[in-house]
């Protein structure tokens, strides 16, 4: 039979019936006890599975697939998600051939009209705050036309264009790097830094992706040197009277460092530029977000979490979670931040034994900012292991195979 669901011959076509019985003999269930959990008779269940008994009812729906803990999207055989995997695939592909073009390179006139620099850097802007609310679809759809245009019109005029063909390169690296395109990524980040050469900001603002990059790719050590040099550079000589805006990217340039030290693990490093963060931190203060960097106190102590996870300290980095969502910023911290912080707490949640927690901190994500869950496959990851946890509550697993993550 066409079609299944992980694993079994359950497709579209297949009658409810079927898709119940299925199911229920996955999950290893007698049709008396699938009866009783359900609060029904053994021979209601035999009608449903044979057909000769409609199911109607969506309170009957709901019940029958929490007790199989399925979402029921499966179980009418109505699942979408393989539609949103090519999409995502096709985005990530007519984004792959927008930075294959080499109209700078060549110096190639722009084939088209282009928009007002003014006018892009708008939509630029536009690009960050949807990636700011996880809004990853929506961008990866976008990104295409952005980054022609930028490039365009910085083949036509370079001086005014610059700014914004390095944010767009810059955004379209934090999104890859999201959707586990490494490779990619690093060749959006690389751009962004050729174009930014001899401007420090527009270095430094780019050199916080390619710390992304690198981190995300497995290069610990270059990242942590290219990350410190970049954060040196861009510190202002007189940190009290240093514009805030310089401090937070030397301050986000170091937190990468930091990171990067900790998945080399180097626990002394961490902590020394962990510390140096901190204080940049109090001296910009919560609730700013200079160059798309969302830095403060508060996202320093996120960072903390992370890198205890990373080194090892689960009790510390559970603390530093707490402390991380008890803090007054927390709430200024955009969506998409909020949310992969608490896919990191589930992690070391997670590796501290604690699966209802972890699960808890996935739902508390899902509900902040669902692309983050279901599109980011570290975030995938950790809701497997989670749903296949026998102390797995219905929820989870409900949305684990809702979002095509199997919890068997």
């Amino acid at each position: 039979m066409a079609g299944s669901c992980r694993g079994g011959p359950v497709g579209e076509g297949l009658p409810i019936g079927r898709r119940v019985a299925y199911w229920r003999g996955r999950r290893r269930m007698s049709q008396q006890v699938f009866a009783d959990r359900l609060g029904k008779s053994k021979s209601w269940v035999d009608k449903v599975e044979r057909g000769a008994r409609s199911l109607d009812k969506v309170s009957t729906l709901a019940d029958i697939a929490a007790v199989l803990r399925i979402d029921q999207s499966v179980l009418l055989g109505r699942d979408t998600r393989h539609s949103e995997v090519r999409a995502r695939a096709d985005g990530v592909e007519r984004v792959r051939a927008a930075l294959s073009t080499y109209e700078m390179a060549v110096g190639r006139l722009p084939p088209r009209e282009v928009p007002p620099t003014g006018q892009l850097a708008r939509t630029v802007e536009h690009a960050w705050t949807t990636y700011q609310h996880a809004r990853y679809p929506q961008l990866i759809e976008a990104l295409p036309r952005l980054l022609l245009d930028v490039q365009r019109a910085y083949a036509r005029d370079p001086v005014p264009g610059r700014e914004s063909l390095v944010e767009a390169y810059r955004v379209t690296a934090s999104l890859l790097v999201k959707l586990g395109e490494g490779e990619l990524a690093w060749l959006a980040a690389d751009r962004a830094m050729a174009v930014a050469t001899g401007d420090a900001v527009l270095v430094a603002a780019a050199g916080v992706q390619l710390g992304q990059v690198l981190r995300a790719t497995g290069r610990a050590r270059p990242a942590l040197a290219v990350l410190r040099a970049a954060a040196y550079r861009i510190a202002p000589p007189d940190l009290d009277a240093g514009p805030p805006a310089h401090l937070s990217l030397c301050g986000t340039l170091l937190v990468q460092a930091a990171l990067a030290a900790a998945r080399h693990g180097d626990e002394g490093v961490t902590a020394s530029l962990l510390e140096e963060a901190a204080e940049l931190a109090a001296r910009v203060g919560e609730g700013h977000d200079h160059h798309r960097t969302g830095f403060g106190p508060t996202a320093v102590a996120a960072a903390r979490m992370v890198a205890a996870t990373q080194l090892g300290d689960v009790g510390g980095a559970v603390a530093w979670h707490e402390r991380t969502i008890r803090a007054a910023g927390w709430r200024w911290l955009p969506a998409e931040h909020r949310a992969a912080h608490l896919v990191d707490a589930a992690r070391a949640h997670l590796q501290a034994a604690e699966p209802v927690d972890a699960a808890r901190l996935l739902l508390e994500a899902d509900g902040t900012a669902p692309a983050e869950v279901r599109h980011r496959p570290p975030a995938r990851e950790v809701l497997a292991q989670v749903a296949r946890s026998p102390y797995a509550p219905a929820t989870i697993i409900r949305l684990a195979t809702a979002v095509g993550v199997s919890p068997t």
